[in-house]
C-alpha cells in the first residue's frame, strides 16, 4: 500500500511539473503570436491560439472581419449582443489603453480591460504590493507581496487573456516620460489617487489628444467622467485651480472600502471599452456620483470646455515643452508620489521620542498620555492607560486633562505632579495638541515624535499598525 501510495505521490508530481511546463510553453507562444501580430497584421488569424487547432486549409479563419476562431469563441458573449457584435470586438481588440495606477480602482479596471480583450495594455505603476492593499486592491495577491504592483498586475492579467499584448512601465509617471508613455496609447485611464497626477495626466493627454477616462473613490464615495471626448472638457475646465492641500485626502488617512474603488474602476474600464469600440455613449460633459451606503448613482451634468482654460482653450498655448517644464507638485502643493505628512512645529525640548518615553514608563514616573487621534482611530489599537481626547475636542475637555493631571500626581509621594505627554498616529496632530496646550497654559505638556508608527518602529515591534 505505501509502495502505491508513493507512485501516485510521484505520478501526480510529474502532472504538475508538465502543467506547469505546458502553460510557461503557452504564454511564450502567446508572446511570440503577439509579436508576429505587430509585425505583420495579417498573420495574426492564422496563429496557433492556446492549443486550438490550425484553421483548415482553404478555409477563411476571420470570416473578413478580422476574428479568428479561437477569438470567435473567447468573445463569443460579446459578439451576441446586437449593440456591440463583430464590429465593436475588432475595433476592441485593434485598440490600446494605458492604465495609470495599478491600485484600487485600476486592480478591476486592469481584469476586465484585459478580459475583454483590449490589443496592447499598458500598465504604470512605481508602487509595490503591500498587506494593506488586499482587500481592495484584487489583482494582487499575498504571493506577491514585496514585490512590484506592475508585475503582479501583468501577471494576473496574463492568467486571464494570454492573447493580448500586455505592457509594463515599472515607474513613476513624471512630466519627463508622461509624453513618450502615453502617446504610445489610444485610451488613458487614470486610476490615480492625487492632485498632482491628476492634472499632469490630464494636461498631457490634452497635449496628446488622447481621451481619458478619470475615476475617484474615498471612503464610502466615488465618481467617474470622461475628459478630452470629443470637444468635451479636460481636468483643468472643471478646476482651474487646485484643491487646497488641507482638503485632498488619502485613503490612507481617510480609509475606503474596499468595494468602492472596485464599482468605480469596474465603470472607468466600461467607459474606456466604450470609447475603444465605439459602442454608446462615454460620460464625457457628466459625472457619475456613486454613493455606497446609500446604493445610489447619480448621473450630473458637469460645465462644459472652458474657452479660457489653459490647457484646451480657445487661446491655450500649452505645448509639449510647457508640460515638461510645469512643476505640478508646486502648483497643488502636493507632492507626486504622497508620502505621509510630517511636520516640525515645536522646539526640541518640547518633543520627546518614543524610546524616551518608554524609558519614562519602565521607571514608573507620573504621566498623564492623551491620545488626541479620533475614537474611531483610538477603538482599533491604543497604548495602555491613555486618555482618548480627539484634537478636534480638546478644548471643551481642557478640564478633564486637569483633572487627570491632578489624578495622576496624586499617586506619587514626589510631589512634583505629573507630566503631560500627547501622541497620535504620526505625530502630526500631536504637535498641533501640543501648540494648543501650551497657549491654554499647559505648558509642561510634550509631543510624542511619531506618534504610534514611532512606537511600533523602534519600541514594539508586534504593535499592530493600521
Amino acid at each position: 500500500m505505501e509502495s502505491n501510495g508513493g507512485d501516485a505521490s510521484q505520478i501526480l508530481r510529474q502532472i504538475e511539473t508538465l502543467k506547469a511546463t505546458r502553460s510557461d510553453i503557452d504564454r511564450r507562444i502567446s508572446a511570440l503570436e503577439a509579436q508576429l501580430r505587430e509585425i505583420n497584421p495579417s498573420h495574426g488569424n492564422d496563429a496557433v491560439l492556446n492549443g486550438s487547432c490550425p484553421p483548415i486549409s482553404g478555409f477563411d479563419s476571420g470570416f473578413g472581419h478580422g476574428l479568428s476562431p479561437d477569438n470567435i469563441y473567447r468573445y463569443s458573449r460579446h459578439l451576441l449582443l446586437p449593440s456591440f457584435g463583430v464590429q465593436g470586438q475588432s475595433n476592441l481588440l485593434k485598440s490600446s489603453i494605458l492604465v495609470v495606477g495599478a491600485g484600487g480602482l485600476g486592480s478591476p479596471a486592469l481584469l476586465y480591460l484585459a478580459a475583454c480583450g483590449v490589443g496592447r495594455l499598458g500598465i504604470v505603476d512605481h508602487d509595490v504590493v503591500e498587506l494593506n492593499n488586499m482587500h481592495r486592491q484584487i489583482i494582487h495577491t499575498e504571493e506577491y507581496i514585496g514585490q512590484p504592483k506592475v508585475k503582479s498586475a501583468a501577471a494576473a492579467c496574463r492568467s486571464i487573456n494570454s492573447t493580448i499584448k500586455i505592457v509594463e512601465h515599472q515607474e513613476a509617471l513624471r512630466t519627463s516620460n508622461a509624453l513618450e508613455i502615453l502617446s504610445q496609447y489610444d485610451i488613458v485611464v487614470d486610476a490615480t489617487d492625487n492632485a498632482p497626477s491628476r492634472y499632469m495626466i490630464s494636461d498631457c493627454c490634452v497635449v496628446l489628444g488622447k481621451p481619458l477616462v478619470s475615476g475617484a473613490a474615498l471612503g464610502l464615495e466615488g465618481q467617474l467622467t470622461v475628459y478630452n471626448y470629443n470637444g468635451g472638457p479636460c481636468y483643468r475646465c472643471l478646476f482651474p485651480t487646485p484643491p487646497p492641500s488641507t482638503a485632498c485626502q488619502r485613503c490612507a488617512d481617510s480609509g475606503v472600502l474596499g468595494v468602492v474603488p472596485g464599482v468605480i474602476g469596474c465603470l472607468q474600464a466600461l467607459e474606456a471599452i466604450k470609447i475603444a469600440s465605439a459602442i454608446g455613449e462615454p460620460l464625457s460633459g457628466r459625472m457619475l456620483l456613486f454613493d455606497a451606503l446609500s446604493a445610489r448613482i447619480r448621473i450630473v451634468k458637469i460645465r462644459g470646455r472652458s474657452f479660457q482654460c489653459e490647457a484646451c482653450g480657445e487661446n491655450a498655448t500649452f505645448t509639449r515643452q510647457q508640460f515638461q517644464e510645469f512643476d505640478y507638485e508646486k502648483f497643488t502643493e502636493t507632492p507626486l508620489s504622497p508620502s505621509p505628512l510630517k511636520l516640525n512645529l515645536l522646539q526640541a525640548d518640547s518633543r520627546i521620542s518614543t524610546k524616551e518615553f518608554k524609558e519614562k514608563i519602565v521607571k514608573g514616573e507620573a504621566h498623564l498620555l492623551v491620545d488626541v487621534r479620533p475614537e474611531h482611530h483610538f477603538k482599533i489599537v491604543s497604548l495602555p492607560g491613555s486618555l482618548n481626547i480627539p484634537f478636534r475636542s480638546l478644548e471643551a475637555r481642557l478640564p478633564e486633562i486637569s483633572s487627570a493631571l491632578e489624578e495622576e500626581g496624586n499617586k506619587t509621594n514626589s510631589g512634583s505632579g505629573a507630566q503631560l505627554y500627547v501622541l497620535c498616529r504620526r505625530g502630526n496632530d500631536s504637535q498641533r495638541a501640543v501648540q494648543y496646550l501650551h497657549k491654554m497654559g499647559f505648558t509642561s505638556a510634550k509631543d510624542i515624535i511619531g506618534g504610534l508608527e514611532g512606537w511600533a518602529r523602534d519600541v514594539d515591534p508586534n504593535f499592530p499598525m493600521y
